[in-house]
């Protein structure tokens, strides 16, 4: 007996062990799922605000193609309304740079000394640097904020070999080139930093060759960074305590954007704001990312190192052990116990209130697992409403930069129009009717812009208040699937997906509009990220009602959510609502999109779901749902 009390012992710990292992990779697995938000998040944040500066930069485009005779007057009057430095800090300066053939160099330098639009005394010191013999020389002409960049006014860029290959380039492509890893003529820090180019063609040049482009080349319009600066602004501070960032510049896409990271092409290294020891990384917390900016690649690396944000808290793991190491000791005690009933009885009490402390100490363990799990879940949701919002914003950007942009338009040509009026000569019927048809043009695009961002204010509004607040109301079917179609407007063009909706008139449900529309979005996303694998494709959303004739008797709507991508296969399939299953792991993709989905609709719409698929021939999913949903109640706990 007793030695199989020893057995019982050995093999108890033996499971101990195991338990301690598996919960202890829990924790390592959930440090990871962490990290791999927070580096999506950075990138993510980088994207999204280059993105709008490079939006700004052919706003600046957008204004030379109205009149590409720009004055430095109207120039700092538009960049004054942009507001930059309020609304989106992080740039250094906004330029003009006017391409100069030689043998105009001298004049051009004349007339920029006698400039008087802005200051009464003009420019008398300015001078072209450096001094350089070529046939075309870039020169900065307009610099905006002036104040702390007078080392780059009157700056010749063709003698500068990194400006002069992405002007070239620029002119060449008419695209927005960025440059290499430069120091800024009018930082003295020696910070690194590099400068976006969008060029300016004459209007009306034909542009089709690269010939067109060179003979019609009028400048190019800019925006100068320090990359320190712009960092600060993306990165949260909190997150600098925990993690590494660290950005390298691999070269021009043309040119293969090859070369590897080194101190040469190093943007932005995060490491120098801890301090000088450098912890290391920890196992598995490192990503790499990859951004195209102005036709180069850059390398985004995120590193975590141990902190109180990825560190593992062994309380679970001593926790298991304890209880393990009580519950084996117990058994074998029971096992070896042979006479003294009444003190073994007395030992087995003791004994027992031991196991019921373990017991709740394992129960407060599950209960932790089973928030984390909650956490997961929210997380996971807070990211679909986070990717909503940027979407929506971008998608304004555009309304509301026509609105200023004719606005502004505008307001110069009432200036130059009452300028005209209070001339000697009066004005002539021709120019009052010219000056009213631009006044009803400008009109017509400020209205259509506003009304365009208004519709687009609508739809978010209400696809945020149904997801957030949970209510029961009455709602076309259509309207939802229009609204949540119009907060994914920019990621279905950047994918080249095009959406198909056939929802049947007038198909009204009282249910939950904010599950329905999760439902879908969580379904989209899943089409673009799985499905489509990033290319582009056709979703088909479809919805009927089902039985009666015509509609007459129906008590349900059968919702239809089918791609054309490239489906699952059997195993996939089986599996596809199981929660953390993705066929992505590492690489975007929780697990949880399709297990939301499925407790969403037969718990919340009490509805049911099906999903077919065939590799290669896309995926259908079907939702059966009542047209009136039972008041659904959150379970306890």
């Amino acid at each position: 007996m007793r030695k199989q009390g020893y057995v019982a012992f050995i093999v108890g710990l033996c499971l101990t062990a195991a338990l301690c292992l598996f919960v202890s990779g829990e924790q390592q697995r959930q440090r990871r799922d962490i990290f791999r938000r927070d580096a999506d998040k950075i990138t993510h944040a980088t994207e999204v605000r280059l993105r709008t500066y490079f939006d700004m930069l052919l706003a600046l485009r957008a204004m030379y193609a109205h009149d590409d005779n720009i004055d430095r007057a109207e120039f700092h009057r538009f960049v004054a309304a942009l507001d930059l430095g309020r609304r989106y800090p992080g740039f250094q300066a906004i330029q003009f740079v006017r391409a100069v053939p030689a043998p105009q160099l001298a004049t051009f330098a004349d007339t920029v000394r006698r400039d008087t639009s802005l200051t009464p005394q003009g420019y008398p010191q300015f001078r072209v640097h450096p001094a350089a013999l070529r046939d075309t020389h870039f020169v900065i002409e307009y610099t905006e904020p002036l104040a702390g960049n007078e080392n780059a006014f009157g700056l010749d860029l063709a003698a500068l070999p990194p400006h002069l290959r992405a002007l070239e380039l620029g002119r060449d492509d008419g695209a927005i080139v960025a440059t290499e890893r430069i120091t800024l003529v009018q930082d003295a820090t020696g910070e690194p930093g590099f400068v976006a180019r969008a060029p300016i063609y004459r209007n009306g040049a034909p542009l089709t060759t690269v010939a067109e482009r060179r003979a019609a080349l009028v400048g190019f319009v800019a925006i100068v960074f320090k990359v320190n600066t712009l960092m600060r602004e993306v990165i949260e501070p909190g997150l600098l305590n925990d993690v590494y960032v660290r950005l390298h510049d691999t070269g021009y896409l043309k040119d293969g954007a090859s070369q590897p990271p080194s101190a040469d092409n190093q943007l932005f290294d995060s490491g120098g704001r801890i301090g000088a020891a450098r912890l290391p990384a920890l196992p598995g917390l490192s990503a790499s990312d990859s951004l195209v900016v102005g036709e180069r690649r850059w390398l985004l690396r995120v590193d975590g190192h141990d902190g109180a944000r990825y560190s593992g808290v062994p309380t679970p793991v001593l926790l298991t052990a304890a209880a393990g190491l009580i519950i084996s000791a117990l058994v074998a005690a029971l096992m070896m116990a042979k006479q003294g009933l009444e003190s073994s009885l007395a030992e087995l009490a003791r004994q027992k209130d031991n196991a019921d402390a373990a017991h709740a100490d394992l129960s407060a363990a599950l209960a932790s697992l089973q928030l984390a799990q909650a956490n997961l879940i929210t997380s996971e949701k807070m990211a679909s409403l986070g990717a909503l919002v940027a979407g929506v914003a971008h998608e304004l950007n555009t309304p509301i930069g026509n609105s200023l942009l004719t606005a502004t338009a505008l307001g110069d040509r009432v200036t130059d129009f009452e300028r005209k009026l209070s001339g000697e000569g009066g004005v002539k019927r021709s120019a009052l009717v010219a000056h009213l048809a631009d006044a009803g043009k400008a009109c017509a695009i400020i209205a259509a812009s506003l009304a365009r961002a208004a519709d687009l204010i609508t739809s978010f509004k209400q696809v945020a208040v149904d997801q957030s607040s949970g209510q029961r109301r009455r709602f076309l079917l259509e309207a939802v699937v229009r609204d949540m179609l119009a907060t994914f407007a920019v990621q279905l063009r950047h994918a080249s997906c095009t959406v198909e909706v056939d929802v049947e008139p007038g198909l009204e449900l009282l249910s939950y509009p904010g599950s329905v529309g999760q439902v879908l979005s969580n379904l989209l996303n899943n089409a673009l990220l799985h499905g489509f694998d990033g290319g582009g494709g056709t979703v088909t959303i479809s919805a009927r009602r089902q039985g009666g004739q015509g509609g007459q008797g129906a008590h349900e709507a059968v919702l239809r959510f089918a791609d054309n991508g490239k489906g699952m296969s059997e195993r996939t399939l089986r599996q596809v609502f199981d929660p953390f299953f993705t066929t992505r792991l590492g690489q975007g993709g929780s697990g949880l999109g399709m297990h939301i989905v499925y407790n969403i609709v037969t718990g919340v719409l009490h509805g049911r779901i099906d999903v077919q698929s065939t590799p290669g021939k896309g995926t259908c999913v079907t939702l059966t749902l009542p047209l009136e949903a039972p008041v659904w109640e959150p379970a306890a706990g």
